[in-house]
């Protein structure tokens, strides 16, 4: 059970996993506070299901490569510890359900054998840095983003500025001006251009989902590949320190970015300049690994198919053409990006033994397999036929995507996985020619927070519920329509349009797509929808959200055979966690210690950021006593000064904002770090002084 005591090679790994053990081991002897524990180990990819008592494992998959030894190891941990059933995400991640908390320690060492993590998949981090998944084939790409996303991965992967934020932050990477990485819905998301013969991005900033939608402004139209780690670094440093952390609804960067706008962020982002430890982060594109082929065996290349027209059905939407002549990639079109380890290990023996032993998960829930000879076409469709993997419509209108809803997630209010399936056998059945059609995308979230990614579909739905005048409650679906990627960064987001009973859902289809054939005239269906408009859509739509003729069916939701419940549990996405005093004090002496480690490690801006952590917790401590609001790190300190230092409560050589804001007006030196150090260990004895006189005298 301890194995990983001795087994994992890198000692920094090797903690954070016993740290995990350690932090479970005090949870249940009741010496954790419960919400606090969860902040720790949803940073740590460990996150609450619906069903009580097990725990979904979010595996962090950069811009979703994983090779075929990995997934290999992933299948082993998934039969071991859950149930053997592979969930692809939105953000290219594995998720697998059912776990046993006690065994996550164990369940991430075995993981990290092929280095696989788990670390700041979930919780108010840096979350996984997602990308096209044609990265590095791409026949429009201007140079490969697979370097760069790795770089941009490693460098905030346990770094000290981005572990508790207000709310999670999310980052892309596409390819081309296609975007397909979808760099508008993003904190920041990245374009790779090349100007005057120099690699750049196009940087976006501010964008999300969510229940209020924002399109990212653009941060610059082209900056040098060496600029986007220091910039991201001086972002993430801003939005920790002014991102709300109180209200969850408002917690993200773009609403902070709505409040002081624009330009008024790039002022504060200025500010941070002297602080961010790098002004220029090269990355050797050229260093990153030669993707390695077999050799072709001359027996597989003249193999014939049981049927040709399927063969050639497949084959006209499943293959994506590659830049590297005489490959082309095969799509595998996954159903709500649910997949089996049985299947799983022998599509990853099938790469690895005649590919170039890599898969790509794609944010449409799919598996991409890149570098497949031409000629070896026909052998990996009976090969894949074996499988059950040759179902045409990748990247089609059949190709739903859904998140897990009600399934498993506590903020499910409606089944997305149910409806998904059956819209699919609508289109397979009644819309046969849409397996072909790449422009009408369709996506489905269980709730509002999108992870379905409902609201940039040209037809989207919410899961929601609604309630009859005899206070029948029934599962019900917004229908928004009119969202749409339109490249190089520009994007529409679809209007809410109408709510309609669940089971109405295939009906509703059903009209848009036939209106959509009749009166579309061959335009594309984000323009279709625009020249209509909104209440064009209701008007025809209407009929179907009549409740007071509900059926005893309508009150059952898809996928289910009982009496539909409303029923949420506590969102754990990256929710703001309730911290006790006592809690925070020991976080302090605790990021004191980690601070005093990073400097005897020569790593100044760690050391520092450690640092400014402890003296904000501390002064948060004692103004949650007072029962003063703490929203904001910036809100804390001027707060601190007025109600502890102006008030003379706790005495300090000067005002804590000058105190705790030289973080960002000195250079991460080694002499700055030691005295930062000082200063930090002075702010939390001055502070338990009190603390502790005001305890005896109460």
């Amino acid at each position: 059970m301890q194995s990983f005591r001795t087994e994992i090679e890198n000692p920094v790994v090797q903690n954070d996993i016993i740290e995990l053990e350690a932090k479970i081991r005090q949870f249940h002897e009741g010496k954790l506070d419960e919400e606090k524990f969860r902040s720790l180990r949803l940073a740590r990819g460990v996150y609450g299901q619906r069903q009580e008592g097990v725990q979904m494992i979010r595996i962090k998959l950069p811009y979703g490569k994983v090779t075929s030894k990995q997934l290999k190891r992933i299948c082993d941990v998934s039969d071991e510890y859950s149930r053997g059933r592979l969930h692809i995400t939105t953000r290219q991640d594995i998720q697998i359900h059912y776990v046993d908390l006690n065994r996550t320690p164990e369940l991430w060492a075995e993981l990290e054998k092929d280095d696989v993590t788990l670390r700041e998949a979930c919780g108010n981090t840096v979350r996984n840095v997602t990308a096209s998944e044609t990265a590095g084939i791409d026949v429009n790409e201007p140079f490969d983003v697979s370097p760069y996303a790795h770089a941009l991965f490693e460098y905030f992967l346990r770094n000290p500025i981005s572990q508790e934020m207000g709310r999670k932050f999310k980052v892309s990477f596409s390819a081309s001006d296609e975007d397909t990485g979808l760099s508008y819905m993003h904190d920041l998301g990245f374009i790779a251009k090349i100007k005057d013969g120099v690699r750049g991005f196009k940087v976006m900033l501010g964008g999300g989902l969510g229940s209020q939608p924002r399109l990212a402004d653009v941060l610059f139209e082209f900056l040098e590949s060496d600029k986007i780690i220091p910039l991201m670094d001086g972002v993430v440093r801003v939005f920790d320190r002014y991102g709300e952390r109180k209200s969850r609804a408002k917690a993200r960067l773009k609403f902070l970015i709505k409040d002081e706008g624009l330009e008024g962020f790039k002022k504060l982002l200025a500010e941070e300049q002297v602080a961010v430890p790098v002004k220029s982060f090269p990355v050797d594109a050229d260093s990153y690994p030669k993707v390695n082929l077999p050799e072709v065996k001359e027996e597989l290349t003249g193999v014939k198919v049981n049927d040709e027209a399927a063969f050639n059905a497949w084959k006209s939407t499943n293959i994506i053409p590659q830049k590297q002549e005489g490959f082309v990639a095969i799509g595998i079109k996954v159903l709500i990006g649910d997949f089996y380890t049985d299947k799983a290990r022998l599509l990853a023996d099938l790469v690895s033994e005649h590919a170039a032993g890599e898969l790509r998960l794609s944010l449409r829930q799919n598996v991409l397999i890149p570098y497949v000879r031409e000629e070896l076409v026909p052998f990996f469709y009976n090969e894949l036929e074996k499988l059950g993997f040759v179902e045409a419509g990748y990247n089609k209108a059949l190709d739903i995507t859904a998140c897990p809803g009600t399934d498993t997630c506590n903020l499910g209010i409606a089944s997305s996985t149910g409806i998904a399936k059956e819209l699919e056998r609508v289109i397979k059945s009644e819309y046969p020619h849409y397996i072909n059609n790449e422009d009408v995308v369709i996506k489905i979230s269980g709730c509002m927070n999108a992870c379905g990614q409902h609201s940039m579909a040209n037809i989207g739905f919410q899961g929601m519920s609604i309630r009859t005048k005899d206070k029948l409650v029934a599962p019900a679906l917004q229908v928004l329509l009119g969202g749409g990627n339109l490249g190089d960064g520009n994007a529409k987001f679809a209007d809410k349009v109408i709510k309609i009973p669940s089971k109405r859902g295939p009906e509703a289809l059903r009209a848009i797509l036939n209106d959509f054939e009749k009166n579309g005239g061959g335009a594309p269906f984000v323009s279709y929808y625009a020249e209509k408009g909104e209440h064009y859509f209701y008007d025809f739509l209407k009929p179907l959200a009549e409740i007071e003729n509900l059926t005893q069916e309508d009150l059952i939701d898809w996928g289910s055979e009982e009496k539909y419940k409303k029923a949420i549990g506590v969102g754990e996405c990256a929710g703001v966690v309730i911290d006790l005093i006592a809690t925070l004090l020991f976080e302090s002496e605790e990021k004191i210690q980690n601070a005093s480690e990073k400097l005897s490690e020569d790593k100044f801006a760690a050391s520092i950021y450690h640092s400014y952590t402890s003296m904000v917790n501390s002064a948060k401590a004692v103004l949650l006593a007072e029962k003063v609001k703490t929203n904001t790190h910036a809100g804390i300190i001027k707060d601190f000064d007025e109600k502890f230092i102006e008030a003379g409560k706790i005495e300090l050589a000067t005002s804590f904002t000058d105190l705790v804001l030289q973080l960002n007006k000195n250079e991460p030196t080694k002499q700055f770090a030691e005295a930062y150090l000082k200063d930090a260990q002075n702010v939390l004895a001055a502070i338990e002084a009190y603390r502790a006189k005001e305890l005896s005298e109460a």
